[in-house]
Order: structure tokens, then C-alpha cells, then sequence
């Protein structure tokens, strides 16, 4: 089995970096904002003011910065959601089908969710910027599966699994692609592989299914061991996000739109 990193040993500045970047992106429903917009704006499903995900984000950042736990999180934020009245279940009217529903706002777990996908992907995230400066000197990546209480099957059977760092594979698995996944990958040389007994191996075999988003109409094939909401390739921030997100805050009312584009400033 590969070694294992602490998430928390990773250095933050990329991850911090990678977080800082994002705009504001309204969404009732998580598939609202969708797979590669993530990476352009910070949303959090049914919290559908702009200052209420400001306070919110200012939490994840200062987690971020200053390595808050979990507990932590969750006892600074809740008084603030509870006050807000995003806490518990409530009736809203879902803005795409005019649907009155009963939803799960916040709660301890939802928090969890937030905390831990948040976190993860800004540290992934910022950790491909360092992969890719180092590349050259470093150019293979190890696939390290960590168990977690979302187990998949496919990602056990990557553990260990060396590949060139700019292998089409690697861009389509590099976690975080799972909800619950707390898979990511160790940047090597050849003397690292040498020293541990390591090859370069052959990308897997892709299996795929075919998932349609019902909130866009979008269908896409999804590779086996992907959950269809991460399915998109790192580093996209640097991949013209700005027009893509500049495109969706044209489409929310005034009101919000304006103060996206403030904080974006």
C-alpha cells in the first residue's frame, strides 16, 4: 500500500491561493453550479444570498489559513446561520421548477460537507499549481487511496498506481473526484521511485456510464470511479473561468450580480 499524507502537513499558500480566486455563485440545487464552475466560484446549495455565502466563505478561508478544526468550524458558524435563519429545515420555492419544497439547510453535517469538500478540493487544487512548477524535476505522480467511510473500489485498486504527471488519466482521476474521497496523489523523481521499488506503470482500463444532469440537460460519459459533479480536469482556474463566471453572474438578478462583481474587485 502507498504511504499516506496528512492533509494538514501539505503546504496552504496554494491552497489558500486556489480559494482566494473564486467568485460567488448562486445555486439552489448542487447540480445548479456544475463540475468545472466550482473552480471560478464558491457556492454553498440553497444559501441563496450573496452575504450570507460571504460569511460562510470567510469561515472556510480562516479553516484554511489557520488549520480550524472541524469543531471549530461548525461552533464559530452555527450562531450566525441560526440567527440568519439558514438552519434546519424550512420550505423554499425551488427557482427552476417553482416547486415549494421542504430542504435541509444547515445543520452539523451539512457544515461537515462544506468544511471537508471545501478544504479538499482548494488543497488539490493548489497542489496541482505545485505539480506542475515542479514537473520537470519531479515528473511522475503516485496514486495514494486513503480509506474512508465512502469507500469506492476503484480507487483501492489505483492505490500505488505511477503514472507521468501530464498522463491524460491522471487529469481525469486526480482527486478529488468522489464525495467523501480523501484520495490524492505523491509527486516522485526517479530516485524516489528507484529508492521505494517503484514503476511507472499503464493508465487503467476506463469503464464508463452515461449521466444526465436534470437541472441543465447536460449528458455526459462518466469514467467509473468519478462522482459526475467532479468531473473535471485541475487547474482550470487558469483556463478562461473568468468568462465563464463573468457569463452566469450576467444571469442573476441585479442586485446579486452587483455585489458578485464588487467582491470580485
Amino acid at each position: 500500500m502507498a504511504p499516506r499524507i496528512d492533509l494538514k502537513l501539505l503546504p496552504p499558500e496554494e491552497a489558500i491561493a486556489f480559494f482566494r480566486q473564486k467568485g460567488f455563485q448562486i445555486g439552489f440545487d448542487y447540480r445548479d453550479v456544475w463540475q468545472q464552475e466550482h473552480q471560478a466560484a464558491f457556492t454553498v446549495a440553497k444559501a441563496m444570498q450573496v452575504d450570507l455565502l460571504q460569511d460562510i466563505r470567510a469561515q472556510i478561508d480562516a479553516a484554511l489559513a489557520n488549520g480550524t478544526t472541524l469543531q471549530t468550524f461548525i461552533a464559530e458558524l452555527r450562531p450566525n446561520l441560526v440567527k440568519r435563519g439558514w438552519w434546519g429545515r424550512k420550505l423554499m420555492t425551488d427557482p427552476l421548477t417553482d416547486e415549494t419544497k421542504d430542504v435541509q439547510l444547515g445543520s452539523p453535517a451539512r457544515l461537515k460537507v462544506i468544511y471537508d469538500i471545501n478544504l479538499r478540493t482548494a488543497h488539490a487544487d493548489g497542489q496541482w499549481t505545485r505539480i506542475q512548477e515542479e514537473k520537470e524535476t519531479l515528473p511522475f505522480l503516485m496514486y495514494d487511496h486513503t480509506p474512508s467511510a465512502y469507500e469506492r473500489p476503484e480507487h483501492a485498486a489505483w492505490d500505488g498506481k505511477v503514472l507521468p504527471v501530464d498522463d491524460p488519466w491522471i487529469r481525469a482521476h486526480y482527486p478529488v473526484k468522489a464525495w467523501g474521497c480523501k484520495c490524492r496523489v505523491i509527486q516522485m523523481g526517479q530516485r524516489q521511485l528507484d529508492r521505494q521499488g517503484l514503476k511507472v506503470g499503464q493508465a487503467p482500463a476506463e469503464k464508463y456510464s452515461t449521466y444526465t444532469n436534470k437541472r441543465t440537460g447536460e449528458t455526459q460519459q462518466i469514467p467509473a470511479g468519478v462522482d459526475p459533479a467532479f468531473h473535471y480536469p485541475p487547474g482550470g482556474r487558469l483556463e478562461n473561468l473568468g468568462k465563464m463566471l463573468a457569463e452566469k453572474v450576467s444571469a442573476l438578478p441585479a442586485a446579486m450580480a452587483d455585489a458578485v462583481t464588487k467582491e470580485k474587485r
